[in-house]
């Protein structure tokens, strides 16, 4: 298939819309949860890819499915438009917060997302919806999406339950996920992989994050992006592809560990023609803007160390932008 040299694909990690959030949207349907540079870099992207972090609906009651389950996170149905304002192609909803206010909150959210042109990968009704990819377009190429999540096995989908599309991954990479990525290798110009992964809070990826990466490009994949620790994790370049496996957050209300910096993220910028950037961004309480001072220096130092374990490095091209290289090409300055 034909693809477009100039291709900007727009890669963001956890986008969670409730609690406080969802207050704010709920209280003022016009509020800005986006800076403004945030929004125009994100629309500038030909298709952008994120994680939406909770259930989009007003049904439905907390889950019983998990027994001391400590957070719920829902977001009012105009929650969609926080979504539209940086222009989201896809979002993931592959991760233990889908299933938080029970099936009913699930097939609205598939709803909402569908019905506002932002295709949902990662649950669906049963298990053969919530297994399959997506493909949309983005300038002259096609774009497949596929998520999984290793977690909660609670959520699990079924042939006649709604859930997610959970894979333990920590024990080898299922069939399923495999014949999936060769589908959406065969009708798109570019795979993307897009796990939720991992535990909370975790600044490295583990031994088995490092091996599956590596299977799903092999079987492919052209690039891995994954979520779940809410930290940024470095980033390995293969010869089959990049692996980025964790972008961190990019937007919440959540407490701030002040040694792992979870208030700080990336949104990574992959082309698939020349190479992937990336662009810091800072979490204030609900709401989301580049990174400046400080912040950008404590991105910069992170990136150096983080990517540098994985045989990576990183060139800042400016205040809050980064090019990745291999290490022998691309110091950072």
């Amino acid at each position: 298939m034909a693809a477009d040299d100039g291709l900007t694909i727009g890669l963001l990690g956890d986008v969670m819309l409730g609690r406080k959030v969802a207050e704010r949207l709920a209280g003022d349907p016009g509020t800005e949860v986006w800076s403004p540079q945030v929004r125009e870099v994100c629309q500038a992207c030909d298709a952008l890819v994120l994680n939406l972090e909770c259930c989009m609906s007003e049904r439905g009651a907390p889950t019983s499915l998990i027994a001391g389950k400590p957070f719920f996170f829902r977001a009012p149905p105009t929650g969609l438009d926080a979504l539209r304002a940086i222009g989201a192609s896809v979002a993931g909803v592959a991760n233990n917060h889908t299933l938080d206010f029970g099936a009913d909150a699930l097939a609205d959210t598939l709803s909402h997302l569908r019905a506002g042109g932002v295709p949902p990968v990662g649950a669906g009704l049963d298990v053969e919806g919530a297994r399959r990819g997506a493909v949309v377009q983005a300038g002259r190429a096609r774009v497949g999406v596929l998520a999984m999540s290793d977690h909660p096995a609670e959520f699990a989908s079924a042939p006649t339950r709604p859930g997610i599309a959970h894979a333990d991954l920590r024990r080898g990479l299922p069939d399923w996920i495999s014949a999936e990525l060769a589908r959406l290798r065969s009708e798109a110009d570019y795979v993307l992989a897009f796990p939720h992964w991992g535990p909370n809070m975790s600044p490295a990826p583990a031994r088995w994050q490092t091996d599956r990466a590596h299977e799903l490009l092999a079987a492919g994949a052209d690039v891995v992006a994954g979520h779940s620790a809410h930290v940024f994790h470095g980033i390995e370049l293969t010869p089959r592809g990049p692996v980025l496996y964790d972008l961190g957050d990019a937007l919440d209300d959540y407490a701030i560990d002040p040694e792992l910096r979870n208030d700080l993220g990336v949104l990574a910028l992959w082309r698939p023609a020349d190479r992937l950037e990336l662009v810091g961004l800072h979490l204030d309480y609900c709401r989301t803007e580049l990174a400046t001072g400080g912040h950008a220096d404590w991105i910069a130092e992170r990136l150096e160390l983080a990517c540098g374990e994985l045989g990576t490095s990183v060139r800042r091209l400016d205040e809050a932008r980064f090019a990745v290289g291999s290490a022998d090409v691309c110091p950072l300055t």
